[in-house]
């Protein structure tokens, strides 16, 4: 499957406190064309969040000061929010995934994830986002979201 040379209002914010991790998820995605951003931390994270205006969201979970969960709390709380938030993080135990599903996080992806299925997951959501505004447009509202509970 072969990426999209365009990818219209579909935007990544990429929050890990490791820079080398955000920046590299960055250049990967800039790679394919698409637009995408990098924070290293919880409140600036909300700061960009709210001026950007992700399509999708990856959060680390464990930051120090504010963790992704956290985030995405306050994330869920603002009026305009509208995007998938993905943790993505190192941890998969039960009480680390519970924080996840508390949250409210769509997606939880375990690290270190391969490139390929990153861009195959977040090309997935554009497919979807862009199914979706096409059916609105079209005043059908019948797929508003699939099994997930996605915005």
């Amino acid at each position: 499957m072969s990426a999209p040379t365009s990818w219209p209002s579909f935007r990544v914010l990429c929050v890990d406190d490791n820079r080398d991790c955000a920046d590299s998820t960055v250049l990967l995605f800039r790679a394919v064309g698409l637009e995408a951003k990098a924070c290293y931390d919880g409140p600036s994270a909300l700061r960009v969040a709210e001026e950007y205006r992700p399509t999708v969201c990856l959060l680390d979970l464990n930051m120090p000061g504010m963790d992704g969960d956290e985030v995405a709390v306050r994330l869920h709380g603002q009026p305009w929010f509208s995007c998938v938030l993905v943790a993505i993080t190192a941890r998969s135990d039960e009480e680390s995934c519970a924080r996840i599903a508390a949250a409210g996080f769509h997606l939880h992806l375990v690290k270190p994830v391969d490139p390929k299925n990153l861009i195959s997951v977040v090309y997935a959501l554009f497919c979807r986002t862009a199914f979706a505004g096409l059916l609105a447009s079209l005043g059908n509202d019948l797929l508003t979201s699939w099994d997930l509970d996605l915005p």
